[in-house]
């Protein structure tokens, strides 16, 4: 399916994105981005195509700092900088003429999963799409084990003692196996870079500040309180976004349509389990924006 290359202004740098045109009356667009320094090329597209072909407009884009787009330093991971992003992306979806401005969806998995529950009410989105979202920072911080979670504080406070003195980032990397220095050690974690198309360029590099920011970041909070139609889907062995705090928080929300699946953190991303999950979402797009 053909994408158009695009790019708008979010603060002081330009994000890259893709957009999937449905048709060229005004539709509803799902706007979509990836979770922890994720870029678009990773299966993404897989997920537009699917959702272009049911009738929706897509938008994808890359944060600042991350894939195609500008932002130095490189691989910084400052979560109101994210939220600045989606505001960006949203502006600009409004704003060509084949979108219905009022039925926009924010799509977001892991990390960018707790985007979307934070930041929906804010756009004034039609409905949210989380997808083994990121809910609570304690829960994972405590999935980290505490040794993890030390080595990481360190790698973090060196991180923000560089910056202070006008040094390069300190960086770790997103993902290694169990025992290792990474934000996701979880056996699962090697599923990571599996979504890396062959030949694609990808730096998985965190500015250690990030680990700072992982426990005081719980958008559980605002799952509570939403009032646009909800889609939450988690993963019953989800290693590294664990699914009990984003369980509790649907269940006292009627708005929330909560979705188990019998899977780890990565495998919604292809093969069987990809098919469930877009399929459901489809549905439910049906449904909520009747």
């Amino acid at each position: 399916m053909t994408c158009q290359d695009i790019s708008f202004t979010s603060g002081d740098a330009r994000c890259a994105g893709w957009f999937y045109p449905a048709g060229p009356d005004p539709r509803p667009a799902v706007v979509m981005a990836h979770g922890l320094a994720g870029i678009k090329e990773m299966r993404l597209d897989a997920y537009a195509e699917r959702f272009a072909a049911a009738g929706y407009h897509v938008l994808i884009f890359d944060y600042r700092h991350f894939g195609a787009s500008e932002g130095q330093p490189r691989q910084l991971l400052s979560i109101r900088r994210q939220h600045q992003d989606w505001a960006a992306a949203v502006a600009y979806t409004r704003s060509r003429p084949e979108v219905d401005p009022t039925r926009i969806v924010l799509w977001g998995s892991s990390l960018s999963g707790g985007h979307v529950l934070s930041i929906a009410a804010e756009l004034s989105a039609a409905a949210v799409i989380a997808q083994v979202p990121h809910t609570h920072g304690p829960a994972s911080v405590l999935a980290l084990g505490p040794r993890q979670a030390t080595r990481l504080t360190g790698h973090g406070l060196l991180d923000i003692a560089r910056a202070t003195v006008g040094a390069a980032p300190h960086y770790v990397p997103a993902s290694g196996p169990p025992g290792s220095l990474a934000l996701m050690t979880a056996p699962e974690a090697a599923g990571y870079l599996s979504l890396v198309p062959a030949g694609q360029a990808f730096d998985q590099r965190v500015a250690g500040r990030f680990a700072l920011a992982i426990p005081l970041y719980s958008p559980a909070r605002a799952l509570r309180n939403l009032t646009m139609p909800t889609l939450v889907q988690v993963g019953s062995r989800d290693e590294t976004t664990p699914p009990g705090p984003a369980i509790r928080a649907a269940g006292k929300n009627p708005r929330v349509t909560l979705s188990t699946h019998e899977t780890g953190h990565f495998e919604p991303y292809s093969g069987e389990l990809f098919e469930a999950f877009v399929t459901e979402q489809i549905d439910f797009l049906q449904h909520a924006l009747a």
